[in-house]
């Protein structure tokens, strides 16, 4: 079991993901898409959505850093293993709670407005449980070590991360990790597997486009032309 969700689990997560996002593309480019209920309900939409984009890039990056980045190199900067780790559960902390108040806003608004929830799909529902479940479970992993510091997974998790790209994944690494984190990194892969084929494949959508695209030219109409023009003989000047 051991070998298989820390040797296989990961790299065929990771293939459901390319496989999804290359069927999609070819087969499904129009739904490639939020499917936006914003003309149903934009009031709590407006602060849902940007509290919960700012709370989940924060964890992203933090997961990132922590993963990714060995504690030599943090070290090597100033930063001590204490200041980082009081740095990791505080600040993982906050952008924990804004991404799941975010999420707990917009399932209230799905659910108390009917159009919306109508427009709310079986996948839809999947993803919310998976993407709460590891959002809270990721909480909760930190949050339940009575030491002040938190688990040290950049000795453990951290380098059993690196080494799947190596394609040699020291699974014995996570054999002493606490039982929390082993179920929020299951989690975490099947959410994985699963983004190509919700609504959270438009985080491979850049709109690298709006950077190079022209402007686009409005142009002002004269107040006195507004409304029915009255009727005149003869030739008008050009440009009036």
């Amino acid at each position: 079991m051991n070998v298989f969700l820390w040797g296989v689990l990961p790299y065929a997560a990771f293939a459901l993901l390319i496989a999804g996002l290359v069927w999609r593309h070819r087969y499904d480019r129009f739904g490639w898409t939020t499917r936006s209920s914003q003309i149903y309900e934009s009031k709590l939409l407006n602060i849902a959505s940007p509290v919960f984009h700012y709370g989940i890039l924060f964890v992203l990056a933090g997961h990132l850093i922590g993963l990714f980045i060995p504690a030599s190199w943090t070290q090597s900067i100033g930063i001590s293993e204490h200041a980082y780790h009081l740095f990791s559960l505080y600040g993982g902390t906050v952008s924990g709670v804004l991404a799941v108040a975010g999420i707990g806003m917009l399932v209230y608004r799905r659910r108390t407005n009917a159009p919306v929830f109508r427009a709310t799909t079986a996948n839809d529902k999947l993803m919310y449980v998976f993407l709460l479940g590891a959002l809270l479970l990721g909480m909760i992993a930190k949050l339940s070590d009575t030491s002040g510091n938190g688990y040290d997974y950049r000795s453990t998790i951290a380098p059993w991360s690196r080494s799947l790209f190596t394609l040699n994944p020291k699974t014995e690494l996570m054999a002493g990790v606490p039982v929390l984190y082993h179920v929020h990194a299951v989690v975490g892969m099947v959410l994985i597997a699963l983004v190509p084929y919700t609504r959270l494949v438009h985080m491979f959508s850049a709109p690298l486009q709006y950077l190079t695209r022209p402007y686009v030219v409005y142009r002002s109409r004269d107040p006195r032309q507004l409304g029915p023009r009255p009727d005149r003989r003869g030739w008008e000047r050009a440009g009036s």
